[in-house]
């Protein structure tokens, strides 16, 4: 009788019914939207914090450059002057650590035995400029005057008067940043934000080979490949592979073994950077404590600290969805809710003859109560299954279009990294200029979201229901009577 009388009603009041749905569907759709677009935002900073510190990384530990004046940190070249003739080109390279102050290597095993740790490994990030070019020697050109110059006051005892022509230096610089990555564990790093293309990675073996990995962007800009080599400070490296970064630039131009970048930079046993892996996410703040309180020195950048120096259109659509749409799914969600109560108790009121009616005829208070709150589920319902099928739908198109928002990561001080080859979040590229990174945005929806959803539905159905059921249970048989005329 219930579902016989539930289905009669409902198709009685088909208009009613779909307007409900509606206005609880609307509701719901926003809900799916924005948390669905919450989420891709969050997968999209999660990528741009990958490119930057490798995936499976959950904090860095450096030490801060301190400021200095001393000369010889400052980069100086010297060339020898051609005193024979020979305009051959000369070339020289200067290998710097970047952006900190180097840490012991010793330090990452400290590291690695603290409390929560996983794994700990340790990277040197340098930058090297190198210049190259040639002087050329200038030609001597006589004036006019011939030898009549030395007649002038007695000077020059009768040589040739000119001045010399043409000649001078033609110098090239080039500047790219290289890191030292630890070969025997590969799962950390930044190396492992990018994917092998061509060629391959490194060996466990390569512990102190002369193979470099270079990124995808620079090898197009300098024609290089795998086979190819790389001269740096007289020493040749062949190219191994060729890597593209899953997103953004790449941490370096290119990657060599660590003992090699120690060799290099003048800086053996030496790491700018410690790619620090926890046990459990959970305990991350935790570990960092750690570290910080037995590591003395160093400073603990996890990706939660990264994460709030990300500004650019990411952060601002990021701050949108998850303040203001936040609010407006919440008010939207109210705003149908009460609507959907509202009509439901206006319905009941339009068929108090026939409540009035039923109950003169024996159907009980909590009857009449379960039948209006039965028929409020249904609408409620169905308003579900509309507003997933729309919030589906809006987040389908979200990821269509795939609009690309930008990341940037400001530079300077210790907000964050910044600059091609950044090396790591607190990695060596802090001092830097802005660096900027292009993601697509998604709008991937969960269980969860969907969950969330048919609770939304749930919960709409009873709130109309409870207002219906309420207004009905106080109907008499009496009432009934005074609307018969």
């Amino acid at each position: 009788m219930f579902f016989t009388y539930l289905r009669r009603e409902l198709r009685r009041r088909r208009k009613a019914a779909l307007v409900v749905a509606s206005g609880l569907a609307l509701g719901i759709a926003l809900v799916i939207v924005v948390n669905s677009v919450s989420s891709g935002m969050g997968k999209a900073q999660d990528k741009v914090l990958e490119s930057l510190y490798g995936l499976g990384t959950d904090m860095t530990v450096t030490k801060a450059a301190e400021p200095t004046a001393d000369a010889s940190e400052r980069p100086r070249f010297r060339f020898d002057a051609q005193d024979n003739g020979d305009d051959a080109e000369q070339s020289t390279d200067r290998v710097m650590v970047r952006g900190f102050q180097t840490l012991a290597t010793s330090t990452v095993t400290k590291v690695g035995d603290q409390s929560g740790v996983s794994e700990a490994v340790g990277g040197l990030s340098l930058q090297v400029l190198k210049v190259s070019g040639q002087f050329t020697r200038g030609q001597f050109q006589q004036n006019g005057n011939g030898g009549n110059g030395g007649s002038r006051g007695g000077v020059g005892g009768g040589q040739p008067q000119g001045e010399v022509r043409g000649g001078g230096a033609d110098f090239d610089v080039n500047s790219y940043s290289v890191f030292g990555t630890d070969v025997t564990k590969p799962q950390l790093g930044p190396l492992t934000s990018s994917k092998i293309t061509s060629g391959r990675t490194f060996k466990t073996s390569e512990t102190d080979a002369k193979v470099a990995v270079v990124d995808s962007a620079y090898a197009q800009e300098k024609k290089l490949k795998v086979g190819s080599t790389v001269t740096i400070k007289s020493v040749k490296f062949t190219v191994i592979g060729v890597a593209t970064a899953d997103s953004g630039d790449s941490a370096a131009n290119l990657y060599v073994p660590l003992t090699q970048a120690q060799t290099l930079g003048d800086a053996k046993n030496k790491v700018t950077t410690i790619y620090v892996k926890a046990t459990d996410s959970q305990k991350i703040d935790s570990v960092k404590s750690a570290i910080q309180k037995n590591v003395s020195g160093t400073t603990v950048t996890t990706s939660a600290d990264l994460a709030d120096t990300v500004s650019g259109s990411l952060s601002t659509a990021s701050s949108l969805a998850t303040n203001v749409g936040k609010w407006l799914s919440i008010a939207v969600l109210v705003a149908a809710f009460l609507v959907a109560g509202l009509l439901t108790s206006s319905a009941v009121s339009r068929r108090v003859r026939e409540f009035g009616t039923l109950k003169a005829l024996g159907w009980k208070s909590g009857r009449v109560t379960r039948q209006v709150v039965g028929e409020a589920m249904v609408n409620g319902l169905l308003g579900g299954v509309l507003g997933i099928a729309l919030g589906l739908a809006g987040a389908y198109a979200v990821t269509a279009v795939s609009p690309t928002l930008q990341a940037q990561l400001g530079g300077g001080g210790t907000g964050g990294p910044a600059g091609g080859g950044g090396g790591g979040f607190g990695g060596p590229g802090r001092q830097a200029a802005a660096r900027t990174l292009d993601v697509a945005l998604t709008a991937p929806v969960s269980v969860t979201t969907v969950g969330l959803a048919v609770a939304l539905a749930v919960a709409g159905g009873l709130i109309a229901g409870a207002f219906g059921g309420w207004r009905a249970s106080r109907l008499r048989p009496a009432d009934a009577l005074r609307r018969v005329e």
